[in-house]
């Protein structure tokens, strides 16, 4: 697998990651037998970045990401805090993130954190010094190895670039979502920030599985979060209407290179924007999670571009760009 240094963390790591919050909660129940396993089969697969969250399960993905690392060496472990709390900028404290960052070390099983990660917070704490040097404390302290953000916005992520410790910026990206394109990319770029690009295949509708007949459990928030009601909107299908979405795939699909699948395809497309450090595409099984290193090594044509590019100027466009 390509290998790929994460921004201002130093580490190289593969261009393919693995995203665990569907091992965790959210998408359907995964048992910890299957997420091991899935964990297993990415990492033989050339795996070595795993984005977690104290939230996802409350502490599960990171408790079973935590048994994989008993076992398994070399890996680069990012978690992300702050979502268990109210999204009150005042609670961005360093004696919570004290206790955040505790909780998620001793679920990882692990002294130094390789990557803490603010987790979509409230858009005044990408402007609060206090936060950054708290979270510079945290380093000198040994609790962590670097720092990012994940945003929401491109906004925010320009925020968090200007500032000069901030080592990694996690963005939803994709052939659905490409504002970042435009600024963000090419500012982190310039700083040496790493761009950790999630969401890749806009909730699986990029997968090309889907139809207008597809249902989803109750407890996937693909049905609970259509229309944000439990968090950001952006989060679920990219905030594409469903429909569109899955119209959207039929274009593009003509466009997808022999030997690809649609959902690779998509994969593709986002590790050849410059400026992306790890894609963090998930898997609920280990069959998808080695389907997800299986991208080639060949850039997608440019006629494959312009499709993604005609596609979302006529038909995503006008849904997501002034939002996100």
């Amino acid at each position: 697998m390509e290998q790929r240094v994460l921004g201002r963390t130093g580490r190289t790591v593969g261009v393919v990651g693995l995203g665990t919050w569907q091992l965790g909660a959210d998408w359907g129940e995964v048992s910890e037998r299957e997420a091991l396993a899935t964990l297993e089969a990415a990492v033989d697969a050339g795996v070595t970045f795993l984005d977690t969250a104290d939230v996802y399960g409350d502490g599960r993905s990171e408790q079973i990401i935590g048994k994989l690392l008993a076992r398994r060496s070399g890996l680069t472990v990012a978690t992300k805090m702050g979502r268990r709390a109210p999204l009150d900028p005042a609670l961005y404290t360093l004696e919570n993130f004290r206790a955040w960052t505790g909780r998620s070390r001793a679920n990882l099983g692990v002294d130094t954190i390789d990557l803490v990660q603010l987790h979509c917070p409230p858009t005044a704490v990408y402007s609060d010094d206090a936060v950054y040097d708290a979270l510079d404390t945290l380093v000198a302290e040994g609790v962590i190895a670097a720092y990012g953000v994940s945003v929401e916005t491109c906004d925010e992520a320009l925020t968090a670039i200007a500032r000069p410790n901030v080592a990694t910026v996690q963005i939803i990206l994709n052939a659905f979502r490409l504002k970042p394109l435009e600024r963000v990319l090419p500012a982190a770029r310039q700083a040496g920030v790493g761009i950790i690009a999630r969401v890749p295949l806009a909730s699986g509708l990029l997968s090309g599985k889907y139809d207008e007949h597809t249902t989803f459990p109750d407890d996937d928030h693909r049905t609970y979060n259509r229309e944000g009601q439990a968090f950001d909107v952006g989060e679920t299908f990219s905030g594409v209407d469903f429909r569109t979405g899955l119209e959207a795939v039929r274009r593009l699909r003509p466009h997808v290179p022999e030997g690809l699948t649609m959902a690779q395809f998509a994969l593709r497309w986002v590790i050849d924007q410059p400026g992306v450090s790890v894609v963090i595409p998930g898997a609920r099984n280990p069959g998808q999670a080695r389907a997800n290193t299986e991208l080639g090594d060949r850039p997608l044509p440019p006629g494959a571009l312009r499709a993604v590019q005609e596609v979302y100027d006529e038909l995503i466009r006008p849904q997501v760009h002034h939002r996100w």
